[in-house]
C-alpha cells in the first residue's frame, strides 16, 4: 500500500505541469534548462529499456544523473525514472534498484510507439494485452518501497481505442498512483488531433488522478485540454521545447504568476545556452542537436522558422553560427510574413 505523498498535493493550485519524456531528445542538459526557465512541477526521464538485467547504477545515473542531487534537476524540480518493458519480474527488480538510488518516482511506459521498441515487446504493443499490464504494475508496487509513487503512461491503444478503458483499469487496479495518458493510439501517431475526451472517459472508470497529455503547444490548447479530459494535470513534450516558456505562460494564463511571453531572439539565446553542454559530442552531432532544436522553434515561431531555413544546411560549427547570427540579424531588420512560409503551421510530426 502507497504510504507516500502525491506530488499534486503539494500543489494546490492547478494547472500542475509535467514535462514529457522525449527519447533521444529530453536529456538531462534539456531537462536543467528547461526548467530553469520554470513553471515545471515534475520532469520524467527517457525511459531505460529493461530487457535481461538489473542495471548497475551507472547505468540509472547515466539516464538520470539527476539522483546524484537528491532526484532533482538543478532548478529544484523532481525527475522520475521511467522504465520500458514487459517481464513483471526484471521491471520490478531494476525498479526496486531506481528506488535505492534515490529516484523519486517509478514510471511505467506502455506508450513509446517507436517500431523497433514495439517489435521487442515494449511500450505502446503491451496496451493489446490488459491482463500483461496488470502483472507488471501490481509486480513494480510490490517492490518499490511504499513511500515512493509508481506511475504508468499510456495511449489510447495500439491499432485502435477498443481496450482503452480495460488498460486503465488494468494499471490502476495495479497499485499505480496516477496514470498519465496520452490522448492517441500507436497507429495515430503524433498527428493531430489528440482526443481528450477519452481522457475524461478514463477518469470516470478509475479512482485515480489522471494526467492530460497531447498536442498543447499553446495556452488556449492546454485550457480546451483541461476542459475536455477534465483534468487539471497535464503532461507536455513538444509544445515546451518549441517554447521554452509555455508553462509559465499557461500559469500565469490561469491566474498563478505574472509572466510576459518570451520572444524569438529569448529562444535563441537559450539554444546557444546548450552549447557547452555539447562539447563532448563529434562536431556534426553537436550541429545537428541545435539544428534539432532550432526545427522544434521553428514549428511556433515564423522568425525561427525564416531563420532555420537559411541555417539547416550548414554543417560545421562555425558555418551554422555565422549563419546564424547573420540571419537572425537579417530576420530583425525584415520580419517575415506569413504568407512566405505556407507550411509553417504544425502539422503533427
Amino acid at each position: 500500500m502507497f504510504t507516500g505523498q502525491l506530488p499534486f498535493n503539494n500543489h494546490p493550485h492547478r494547472p500542475y505541469i509535467a514535462l514529457a519524456p522525449m527519447e533521444g531528445l529530453m536529456d538531462h542538459h534539456l531537462r536543467d534548462l528547461l526548467t530553469r526557465v520554470g513553471g515545471i512541477d515534475h520532469c520524467v526521464t527517457e525511459f531505460i529499456r529493461v530487457t535481461q538485467q538489473v542495471y548497475p547504477a551507472k547505468v540509472f545515473r547515466r539516464y538520470c544523473p539527476e539522483l546524484l542531487n537528491g532526484g532533482k534537476t538543478p532548478a529544484g524540480t523532481p525527475v522520475h525514472v521511467q522504465l520500458l518493458g514487459s517481464d513483471p519480474e526484471l521491471m520490478a527488480a531494476n525498479a526496486r534498484k531506481a528506488a535505492m538510488l534515490g529516484a523519486p518516482a517509478i514510471d511505467l511506459n506502455f506508450g513509446c510507439p517507436a517500431k523497433t521498441v514495439n517489435k521487442s515487446q515494449g511500450g505502446a504493443v503491451l496496451l493489446q494485452y490488459p491482463d500483461l499490464l496488470a502483472r507488471i504494475t501490481s509486480a513494480v508496487r510490490a517492490a518499490v518501497p511504499s513511500h515512493i509513487p509508481v506511475s504508468a503512461k499510456m495511449r489510447l491503444g495500439f491499432a485502435d481505442k477498443e481496450l482503452a478503458l480495460d488498460n486503465a483499469r488494468a494499471l490502476a487496479s495495479g497499485g499505480i498512483q496516477w496514470l498519465t495518458v496520452h490522448a492517441r493510439t500507436k497507429t495515430e501517431g503524433y498527428k493531430p488531433p489528440a482526443y481528450w475526451d477519452w481522457i475524461a472517459r478514463i477518469k470516470e472508470v478509475t479512482d485515480i488522478p489522471v494526467i492530460a497529455n497531447g498536442e498543447i503547444w499553446t495556452p488556449q490548447q492546454a485550457r480546451q485540454c483541461m476542459a475536455e479530459s477534465h483534468s487539471d494535470l497535464i503532461m507536455i513534450g513538444r509544445g515546451l521545447v518549441a517554447v521554452p516558456d509555455l508553462a509559465l505562460q499557461i500559469k500565469a494564463d490561469h491566474g498563478l504568476l505574472a509572466h510576459s511571453a518570451h520572444g524569438w531572439q529569448q529562444h535563441l539565446e537559450m539554444m546557444q545556452a546548450l552549447i557547452p553542454c555539447l562539447a563532448h559530442l563529434p562536431e556534426k552531432a553537436q550541429t545537428d542537436r541545435l539544428k534539432q532544436w532550432l526545427h522544434y522553434f521553428s514549428l511556433q515561431s515564423l522568425e525561427i522558422r525564416a531563420v532555420f531555413e537559411k541555417v539547416k544546411r550548414q554543417r560545421s560549427l562555425q558555418d551554422f553560427f555565422n549563419s546564424l547570427a547573420e540571419t537572425s540579424a537579417d530576420v530583425a531588420a525584415n520580419p517575415p510574413n506569413a504568407s512566405d512560409y505556407k507550411a509553417y503551421q504544425h502539422q503533427g510530426f
